[in-house]
């Protein structure tokens, strides 16, 4: 079980991100939104799922336990395979499938492309009541703005814990004016400054030898 991988991006095509860890590369699906985030060269950190088929075996990458969170629940949706949900959640994000089930709104469903009329109303029944927990999240500052969503990754990329990560880009996002229009680079700034200098790197704390 692959549930996670921290790595170097290698190349980042489309959905399809390559990340070397260890001298070995790992082929990840992304949404086409994350692979325009990563750069080649850079270290990048997902969330994966892994799926293993008579055929193949592919890894799903996430920038958040949220989105992988709500790709399981999709998977588990009869007519709804792994493609079909990374495709749900590169046009809505946690909070919006959230909003979506809880209002039985399944048109928002049917804009993804492969996700007809039928399936989108399974998805809407089949989730429902399963949500709450991402529709909660959903109303924090970092999982309603993808600009936080990467700072997140960013910092956590840097060696902060996801916990730290996000409580950062959720006080750097409630108190600054206008968060919402800011750039990655201008809250990675700001969240970096709030960690403070004595923080940065916690990866290389503790003793030595």
């Amino acid at each position: 079980m692959i549930s996670s991988v921290r790595g170097t991006v290698v190349s980042a095509v489309g959905g399809n991100v390559v990340l070397e860890v260890g001298g070995i590369g790992y082929a990840v699906q992304v949404t086409p939104e994350h692979a325009l985030a990563l750069r080649v060269g850079d270290q990048a950190f997902v969330h994966t799922s892994f799926i293993v088929r008579e055929d193949s075996m592919s890894l799903f990458g996430f920038e958040t336990r949220e989105q992988l969170a709500v790709f399981d629940l999709l998977t588990g949706v009869t007519g709804v395979g792994p493609k079909s949900a990374l495709g749900v959640l590169s046009v809505l994000g946690p909070g919006q499938i959230a909003a979506a089930v809880a209002s039985e709104d399944d048109a928002a469903f049917r804009k993804v492309s492969g996700i007809g009329p039928k399936t989108a109303k399974l998805i809407v029944v089949s989730l429902a009541g399963k949500l709450i927990a991402h529709t909660e999240t959903a109303a924090a500052p970092v999982a309603t703005t993808p600009t936080g969503d990467r700072v997140v990754v960013a910092l956590v990329g840097l060696g902060w814990s996801e916990k730290v990560a996000v409580q950062a880009v959720d006080d750097v996002v409630s108190s600054t004016p206008d968060a919402a229009g800011a750039s990655v680079q201008t809250l990675l700034r700001l969240a970096l400054a709030q960690l403070g200098p004595a923080q940065h790197s916690p990866a290389r704390t503790g003793s030595r030898a």
